[in-house]
């Protein structure tokens, strides 16, 4: 275990996979059980297997039955997630009124993917994004509306993880590097203060090292995950560790 306020190691954060989906989400492939011996096979401690809901999500008490009933193999340490979707820029989720969090009967986390950009009316798709962006709307102005939603939904969200974060900045022509240290350092000073959970993402390769080393800087804790959709996937870095090599995390 790591020591309680030291940053970990990149082994000890390797040896975890933080965001796994199974058939509970329509776009997966691997069964619960597929999933969980993959973890095993790969040496992994920890996995959070984690699947897509929304509001009208009704089957999170199936998946929590689904998973309880799974043979756990030793030494795996198994949690559990349902990903959601930030809707705007008041920090809003996309999820079910009755869902559990935290207690028994309840997943242990909401996974918060940046899946559009959250606008002050609702969420944009990058297409409409790079429209308002052609039409005036200034790079600045729409990194401090990105930054200021992050900051709201981490506030708001008791459990939280967040999910592939910055993911959304290329697919509407934005990126990561105009964000700067004081955006930088709000953003990771909230997931500390709030205690809200960051995965470096291998799929989506975000967030990146000066994203990173703000987290640590301001002592946030930081997961790896897969964000795996297929069982051959889970527990397989590559993009994550040159992430933690960049931001200068100790091997």
């Amino acid at each position: 275990m790591t020591p309680a306020g030291s940053a970990p190691t990149q082994r000890e954060l390797l040896l975890g996979d933080y965001h796994v989906h199974s058939t509970f989400s329509d776009d997966a492939h691997s069964t619960l059980a597929d999933n969980l011996a993959a973890a095993d096979a790969a040496g992994l401690r920890a996995i959070r297997l984690t699947d897509h809901v929304r509001a009208a999500t009704t089957w999170v008490p199936e998946f929590v039955a689904a998973v309880a009933a799974e043979r756990i193999p030793s030494g795996l340490r198994v949690i559990t997630g349902v990903e959601t979707k930030l809707l705007d820029a008041s920090g809003a989720v996309d999820l079910p009124s009755d869902l559990i969090v935290g207690a028994p009967g309840g997943v242990d986390a909401i996974v918060i993917g940046d899946h559009q950009f959250p606008g002050p009316d609702g969420p944009w798709s990058p297409g409409a994004t790079r429209e308002r962006l052609a039409s005036g709307l200034s790079e600045e102005d729409a990194l401090d509306l990105f930054v200021t939603a992050s900051v709201r939904v981490m506030e708001r969200t008791p459990h939280a993880q967040l999910a592939h974060w910055f993911s959304i900045l290329p697919k509407v022509g934005l990126s990561e590097d105009g964000l700067g240290a004081s955006r930088l350092t709000a953003w990771a000073d909230t997931a500390a203060r709030t205690g809200t959970i960051v995965e470096v993402n291998e799929k989506w390769a975000c967030p990146g090292p000066a994203a990173v080393a703000a987290l640590v800087a301001s002592g946030a804790r930081i997961v790896a995950s897969t964000d795996s959709h297929a069982a051959a996937e889970v527990g397989r870095y590559d993009r994550v560790v040159r992430i933690l090599d960049e931001a200068g995390m100790p091997a």
